[in-house]
């Protein structure tokens, strides 16, 4: 059971860090895109990556329960390690990336399940007061959040591989 959540642990993680990744290397390409090619371009992300997204969180409990039944102290702190890593990718994401989100989509009605994710606003920042920022501040907040993100996933995703080869 316990190598069956370790395989498990490692493909949902292997997810998060991909979705992450992907967008990291289209930054070049998406810099020399005008501001009509930016915003016809950046909603086609949104209805399938959120069901990829969910790899992450998934990924964040699988690590959870992985890293509560590993016993050996290396690989156990590798694994805490990756844990924090992901949780830190996550945390990356609601800070920097969903509030943006929200920017991008102003002009699209999602369903089912995209449309809730995306209009939710737990950290209440998509209602700050103000002008919003000129589109090049949103698109390289966003472009950059996930540079982070996929950064860090990468991190967990190396940390919990050489944890699995490790126990």
């Amino acid at each position: 059971m316990f190598q069956v959540l370790q395989i498990v642990a490692v493909l949902l993680v292997a997810i998060a860090m991909a979705l992450s990744l992907a967008h990291a290397l289209e930054y070049p390409g998406k810099l020399r895109l005008t501001k009509q090619e930016y915003l016809a371009v950046q909603p086609i992300y949104y209805p399938g990556f959120t069901f990829g997204g969910a790899a992450e969180p998934l990924g964040i409990i699988a690590l959870i329960m992985l890293t509560f039944t590993t016993s050996a102290a290396t690989p156990f702190w590798l694994t805490a390690a990756a844990l924090i890593a992901l949780i830190a990718a996550h945390a990356v994401y609601w800070v920097m990336t969903h509030p943006v989100n929200n920017f991008w989509l102003r002009d699209f009605e999602l369903k089912g399940a995209s449309g809730v994710f995306f209009r939710s606003d737990p950290l209440r920042r998509i209602s700050e007061g103000g002008a919003p920022p000129d589109w090049i501040v949103y698109r390289d907040r966003w472009e950059r959040s996930h540079i982070i993100r996929a950064v860090l996933s990468f991190l967990s995703l190396v940390l919990l591989v050489i944890a699995t080869v490790s126990s």
